[in-house]
């Protein structure tokens, strides 16, 4: 039963708002702040994420129009478009880089049964960067090439439930390969990448800390064979090869063997050589793994079509880091909320429609359940017939 509260208040419910206000302290988010906390921030900038605004005098516009819900849903200060710009412009931006990490951890422990396609008993991840881009002369501080700005998200995705576990925002100057020195690897997980990533010293240290890098062979790769195994050509396989690096410095820079595979897709008519350090899994495995890795790009294709993380709210980088980190806050937040509440709708689905029902005062599985609160073969005997047979 419904008790009066709105569908964006329980919403609210799913946050640990603990937490949050220990990210604040740890970066003095509130210090010298009385009427607009940042908690009342991240509420206007998720509102803004939840109901596609398009600007700031957007944002300002629709929450005074419903200014008498705003208490009870969290937002206790007055809402402004230059409070809210100079929040943007001014509060550190890690305070939500951390209070996401927060959400994440809690996806991942939620998700951590999740079927993906392949059945493993360790961590697989996904790596890949995409390109937001900017108009240089609003964010010269962002500049990719002579007459263009670009910011990149590069991201490491847990593929059990697409939970993004690493992100970076750069320039877009910075290249893909120089994410690897970053991460912290995982003994035995699982790390699948494109060509982008083909760093032979890097990836040695994949296999010297004991982890599964699997990634493309580019078309002038130079190598000698030293031994294979028979693959059966029906399932697409052409070929499973233990290799060595030819030439000096890529046979200093991955000293050790490496495992070529071969393989054609009959859907896209196309050949595909892997390269991994794993020479323990089936060589379908590998190749079902790396195709898995589409899972980034369509991760990458959902918050930029479903998020607002293309047209920003401010122009300093600060206020772009916010914008991005709250609306992959958003991200995992409708995710837990599908997985806590067992929603069988798609993320896009659940967004969609919590966009025009923010602030009904509906019970938000009624809401985002199918078929549950509502009996189709209800017969309603007060009725009339209209003809009497």
């Amino acid at each position: 039963m419904n008790a009066g509260r709105t569908v964006f208040s329980q919403l609210i419910d799913f946050l640990p708002k603990k937490q949050f206000d220990n990210c604040v302290r740890r970066y003095r988010g509130n210090r010298r702040i009385k009427t607009f906390s940042c908690f009342d921030q991240y509420l206007c900038m998720a509102f803004a994420q939840i109901t596609y605004r398009q600007s700031l005098r957007d944002i300002e516009t629709c929450l005074r129009a419903i200014q008498t819900k705003l208490y009870h849903c969290g937002i206790r200060g007055n809402v402004c478009r230059t409070t809210l710009a100079k929040a943007n412009e001014n509060r550190n931006w890690r305070i939500y880089a951390d209070f996401a990490h927060i959400l994440i951890n809690k996806a991942r422990t939620l998700y951590a049964g999740e079927d993906f396609g392949v059945q493993l008993n360790r961590e697989a991840y996904a790596l890949d960067s995409t390109t937001i881009d900017l108009c240089l002369s609003l964010f010269p501080w962002a500049k990719f090439r002579e007459h263009k700005a670009a910011v990149k998200l590069h991201t490491l995705m847990d593929l059990k439930g697409s939970i993004p576990t690493f992100i970076r925002i750069t320039g877009g100057k910075v290249h893909d390969v120089n994410i690897l020195d970053e991460l912290v690897l995982e003994s035995g997980a699982i790390y699948i990448m494109d060509r982008g990533y083909l760093d032979f010293a890097r990836l040695f240290t994949f296999t010297q800390n004991l982890s599964t890098f699997i990634t493309r062979a580019k078309s002038n790769f130079d190598y000698r064979r030293l031994c294979y195994r028979r693959v059966d050509k029906t399932m697409g396989l052409r070929c499973d090869q233990t290799i060595r690096l030819n030439g000096f410095y890529p046979s200093q820079a991955y000293p050790a063997a490496l495992r070529r595979i071969g393989y054609f897709d009959v859907e896209t008519n196309m050949k595909f050589v892997f390269l991994t350090n794993n020479f323990a899994l089936p060589a379908l495995t590998i190749a079902r793994l790396y195709k898995c890795r589409w899972r980034i790009e369509i991760f990458f294709k959902w918050i930029k079509q479903y998020l607002r993380i293309k047209t920003f709210f401010g122009t300093s980088e600060n206020a772009v880091k916010t914008q991005i980190w709250i609306a992959i806050s958003v991200y995992v937040l409708v995710a837990i909320v599908k997985k806590e509440l067992k929603i069988e709708l798609s993320l896009s689905e659940i967004l969609q429609i919590l966009s025009i029902v923010l602030f009904e005062k509906v019970h938000i599985a009624q809401v985002l359940t199918k078929n549950v609160w509502q009996n189709e073969n209800a017969q309603f005997h007060n009725q009339l017939l209209l003809f009497n047979l």
